[in-house]
């Protein structure tokens, strides 16, 4: 991979984190999942105001998380995971690390489970 195209990987990957940082605009891609709705339905579970969901909406949009399409006066926003299929493979890359870690967890608590049942000692019936 060349510098360049590591870079442009970079700053996408740094825009869709900056997408994904806010708790509002999670609850909005997590909403689009179950398909596309317009601004008034996205904005229906929160105590803000329609501009304000806006804003988080042209945010996902310029993270490229989601669209909108015209019909008409209606603009209904979709879910576009192709950003988020690249940070999945971005996460990926350390799952080697995380299951090491959970393998050498599993093998302490297999050690830590005959020393409890030696403390317990037997039961008395």
């Amino acid at each position: 991979m060349s510098l360049l195209t590591q870079t442009l990987d970079d700053d996408r990957l740094d825009e869709t984190f900056a997408a994904l940082a806010n708790p509002t605009r999670r609850a909005i891609l997590a909403r689009l999942a179950h398909g596309e709705a317009n601004v008034n339905e996205l904005a229906a579970p929160f105590d803000l105001t329609l501009p304000a969901i806006s804003k988080h909406i042209k945010v996902l949009e310029h993270a490229r998380l989601v669209r909108r399409t015209a019909h008409a006066q209606y603009r209904p926003c979709s879910l576009d995971a192709t950003r988020l299929e690249a940070v999945a493979s971005w996460v990926d890359q350390y799952r080697p690390v995380w299951e090491a870690r959970l393998d050498r967890l599993d093998e302490y608590v297999g050690q830590l489970q005959p020393k409890r049942q030696q403390e317990k000692g037997p039961r008395h019936g």
